[in-house]
Order: C-alpha cells, then sequence, then structure tokens
C-alpha cells in the first residue's frame, strides 16, 4: 500500500491542475460537461496537455463521447498508457474502466473495495507523463468511489496547498435547474466543504432548449434554479447551457474507427472531434464557462 501511495504521489507532482467534476444526481450531463471541458481546455493554447479520467466504474461514458469506445489499454514498462483521441499529438489523453471491459454491455458489479482498488490503480498506473489539466469525471452522489478519490489524492490535498488562493485540486459542481436536482446538487456542496475541496463553481445545465429550426427558446425544466443557488450558497455561478441538438447527436455518435496504434493512439491526425465541436453552439457558450472559472479567486491558470 505504501509503494502504491509513494507511486502515486510521483505520478501528481507532474500534473498542474485537477478538477473534480461532481453532481448529486445522474442524468443532470454531468459526463458532458467533463468532455466539454476538456475540449475546450484543449483548445485553449496550442501546447495544452489535458487528461480526462472517468472513475464513474458502473456507468463509464467517457470513452463513447470522445469517439474512443472499444479501443484497448496497452500496458508500457512505466504503467498503461492513455487512448489518445488527438492522434499523434498526445495532448488529449483518456482513461476509463470502459477500456478494459470485453463487451461494451457488461456490468460491473463491484463492491466497495474493489472499486478503492480500481481507483488507486487508475491514479498509480496510469502513465499520463507532464499533463496541464486532469479533469476527472465521477458517478452521481457522495459516495465510495468519491471518499475514496479524495483519500488518494491527499499529497495535493487544500489542505498543503501550492499557492494561496491557487489550490492544485478543485472541483465543479453540475446540476440541472429543477428543484429535485438542486437539492442533490447542496449535497455534493455540503460533501466538498466537509472534505475542504475548494469548488470553482456551479454549472446549471439543460437550461432551456432552444429550437434548431425556429429558434424558439422553451424552459423544458425551468431556469435560473443554478443561479439562485449559487448566490445563495456564496459559489461562483459558471453559467447556463442550453440543451444542444448538435452537441448530443456529436457526443452521441459511432465511435471513431481505428486500430489503436502501438502508442494508443486514434488514427485521427485533424482530430476530427474537435472540428465537429468547435461548430456546435455548445462550444462558444462553454468558452465563456472557461472564462468565468479563470476569473474566479480559486480558478486555474
Amino acid at each position: 500500500m505504501a509503494a502504491t501511495e509513494s507511486r502515486i504521489s510521483q505520478r501528481l507532482q507532474h500534473i498542474k491542475k485537477i478538477i473534480i467534476v461532481l453532481s448529486g444526481k445522474g442524468g443532470v450531463g454531468k459526463s458532458s460537461i467533463s468532455t466539454q471541458l476538456a475540449l475546450t481546455l484543449y483548445n485553449s493554447s496550442p501546447n495544452a496537455r489535458v487528461g480526462i479520467l472517468d472513475i464513474d466504474l458502473t456507468g463509464p461514458s467517457i470513452p463513447r463521447m470522445l469517439g474512443l469506445a472499444g479501443h484497448p489499454v496497452y500496458q508500457s514498462t512505466d504503467g498503461w498508457v492513455p487512448v489518445y483521441a488527438d492522434g499523434a499529438e498526445r495532448r488529449l489523453g483518456c482513461m476509463s474502466v470502459g477500456f478494459l471491459l470485453k463487451n461494451p454491455g457488461d456490468s460491473v458489479v463491484w463492491r466497495g473495495p474493489k472499486k478503492n482498488g480500481m481507483i488507486r490503480q487508475f491514479l498509480a498506473d496510469v502513465r499520463w507523463g507532464e499533463l496541464d489539466y486532469l479533469i476527472i469525471d465521477t458517478p452521481p452522489g457522495t459516495s465510495d468511489e468519491h471518499l475514496s478519490l479524495i483519500e488518494h489524492l491527499s499529497p495535493i490535498h487544500p489542505n498543503k496547498p501550492n499557492k494561496p488562493n491557487k489550490p492544485k485540486l478543485s472541483s465543479i459542481i453540475v446540476t440541472t435547474p429543477q428543484a429535485v436536482a438542486l437539492t442533490d446538487a447542496l449535497k455534493c456542496l455540503s460533501f466538498a466543504r466537509t472534505v475542504n475541496l475548494p469548488v470553482l463553481g456551479l454549472i446549471e445545465n439543460m437550461s432551456g432548449f432552444v429550437c434548431p429550426c425556429c429558434g424558439e427558446r422553451s424552459d423544458v425544466f425551468s431556469t435560473g434554479g443554478g443561479q439562485a443557488m449559487a448566490l445563495r450558497e456564496g459559489l461562483a455561478f459558471l453559467g447556463s447551457l442550453p440543451v444542444d441538438t448538435e452537441l448530443v447527436a456529436l457526443l452521441d455518435a459511432t465511435p471513431m474507427s481505428g486500430d489503436g496504434g502501438s502508442d494508443n493512439e486514434v488514427s485521427s491526425p485533424s482530430f476530427e472531434l474537435m472540428v465537429r465541436y468547435n461548430a456546435t453552439p455548445s462550444s462558444k457558450l462553454f468558452k465563456l464557462v472557461l472564462d468565468k472559472i479563470q476569473e474566479s479567486n480559486v480558478g486555474i491558470e
């Protein structure tokens, strides 16, 4: 165990910022927010190196959203090699239990200790290399996975900050506008405060729907609840994101073809996913979200 924790510490030394994406309730679009955050950070600089770790062990959806489903994970002498979405550039890597399943439809039926062991192995054995950002997509709620994650990230826990007001480890809470989702989002906030995890702010997802044909807006799930909660709780409100049919179609598309290559690279030299994402209305809105994160007192550099 001590050797594993030491290995985790060594891996974390090469990662500048870690952002945990939380949601108290399932179905609020947390994984799509994680994916958009990773893509937007990747696109923010020609040199940005981004990793996305999917620890939603029973519902791993990040590989599908990045067009990487079905690709194997390779073992090197220095650990597991992430699956890269951007081909030979290798600036956007992903790791998920979804890559380890024999069949996409297989269920993951694990008790707490097995989940804890998988998270520990992801943190200790994945060969991320130097990263500017690591986005961690978590399951809904505040359960075993979250506690295990915070425990294993203790070397960079905000109790030991690198800089005042600039913690290496932080989080974002995702909700939808309706009261049930907001109630569960409050539980996430309570969890973050209990474990002293800085919260960059709150995103209200699925805030209305704009018809792609006529442009009329309909508030399917109401709107404004997330902003009201952020104001009440003293959180930064990072923005409202409406349902975007173009984004939904993109993230739910058929996985990209490719053999993975010897270095776990997807055959996509032009990074088609990024080109298509930049054409969606959501990409422009999410740039504003990133601007607000960077403007916050505990924002990312």
